[in-house]
């Protein structure tokens, strides 16, 4: 009973995040005078919500406003998603797989664009340089033989999911750096509309799991940060700027969090064809894809909002690179190395990881920072 009622609690939180993430707050009325008919204000909604949840007792009159908060959200859900049928595949390429040639919505081949999935030569230089610059660190952030590299993930549910799987794996592979922690900070509901702000929630609860692993935040040098947002609306052009801007910030705040974060390994989600409501479906999943390459591309340009380099000013973030790409079109084999997502790898709203799901994303994550030339130096023995 109490597992099912937090679970209504955590499902109303996230609903009521994304109607204002997505803009969907509800439109004004006319005043009326029955005062059960006036306009939700969710956010409003949302601060009785953590407060109950704090253990502070609500007014009868609060208490009557959540309830009609639940409902006008719950119909105002309903009315907006309808009802999705699951595809096993949509017709769509896997970025890595396209060439410089081919066009989605007016982007191009390659993680990297044209049709590359390597980064280019200076870029890739940077990063070596500062995979080499890793190393342990005391809990002051400075140089010692007994100290910590801490590797971290920020992200939502989906992420949680995937990097806690990740790490059981990792913490018992032979492989593993016995001088490296991995936390898992990512956390349900959280997506990067809700880590944009400095001040947010996530960002305590990061830094208290930080703690309970026994590192500081001046350990942290790696993050794994996979992009979404909830409810995305529009275009490409629409849903993708405003997943970037708060991307953006989120990556500075990182850096100003975690202030030896040396890179940052983006990743974009997972398949979604099979998603039965407006929470992340396709297209959106499959084109996070391209915000992640617009953040690199914008670093790799010189954008000084995404700068790692002291000498060409004041430093606002890590060097950005791509992790693990994880999208594959549902059962149609990729190319590179057969990745398929079947209904079964995926949960009941077919948008979050199943256990199968959770463990395809936890090996690739293995299998690349075992492997990638920017991480193997500091991951591995």
């Amino acid at each position: 009973m109490k597992r099912s009622c937090l679970l209504v609690v955590v499902g109303f939180i996230s609903l009521l995040s994304g109607a204002m993430a997505a803009g969907q707050a509800p439109r004004e009325k006319p005043a009326v005078e029955n005062p059960a008919e006036e306009a939700i204000d969710f956010d409003r909604a949302r601060q009785l919500l953590r407060k109950s949840r704090g253990g502070e007792k609500l007014t009868p009159d609060e208490e009557a406003y959540l309830q009609r908060a639940r409902e006008a959200r719950q119909k105002q859900q309903r009315g907006a998603s309808p009802a999705r049928t699951p595809r096993a595949k949509v017709g769509l390429t896997p970025l890595t797989e396209m060439t410089a040639d081919d066009r989605y919505q007016g982007q191009d081949g390659g993680l990297y664009g044209g049709g590359t999935n390597a980064p280019p030569a200076k870029h890739r230089e940077a990063a070596l340089a500062a995979a080499a610059g890793i190393e342990p660190l005391d809990a002051n952030g400075k140089p010692a033989a007994d100290g910590a590299i801490v590797l971290v993930s920020i992200s939502m549910s989906n992420a949680t999911q995937e990097f806690s799987m990740f790490k059981r794996i990792a913490d018992s592979h032979d492989a593993k750096s016995p001088q490296l922690t991995i936390v898992d900070c990512a956390q349900g509901g959280q997506a990067m509309a809700e880590w944009a702000s400095p001040e947010a929630p996530p960002w305590r609860e990061a830094k208290r799991r930080l703690q309970a692993a026994g590192v500081t935040p001046e350990q942290v040098q790696v993050a794994w940060i996979k992009l979404a947002n909830k409810a995305p609306q529009g275009s490409l052009e629409e849903h993708g700027r405003k997943l970037q801007r708060d991307m953006e910030a989120v990556i500075q705040n990182a850096k100003a969090k975690f202030p030896n974060l040396k890179i940052a390994y983006l990743s974009s989600r997972i398949y979604a064809g099979y998603a039965t409501g407006a929470l992340n479906p396709e297209p959106y999943a499959y084109e996070s894809a391209f915000v992640v390459r617009w953040l690199i591309q914008d670093q790799i340009d010189g954008d000084p909002a995404l700068n790692y380099d002291p000498d060409r000013g004041a430093v606002k973030a890590p060097v950005l690179l791509w992790g693990p790409y994880l999208w594959a079109d549902g059962v149609t084999p990729r190319k590179s190395d057969g990745l398929i997502w079947t209904r079964g790898d995926l949960a009941g709203d077919g948008v979050h990881p199943s256990q199968s799901g959770r463990e395809k994303v936890a090996h690739m994550l293995l299998d690349f920072f075992q492997t990638d030339e920017t991480a193997k130096s500091w991951f591995t023995k």
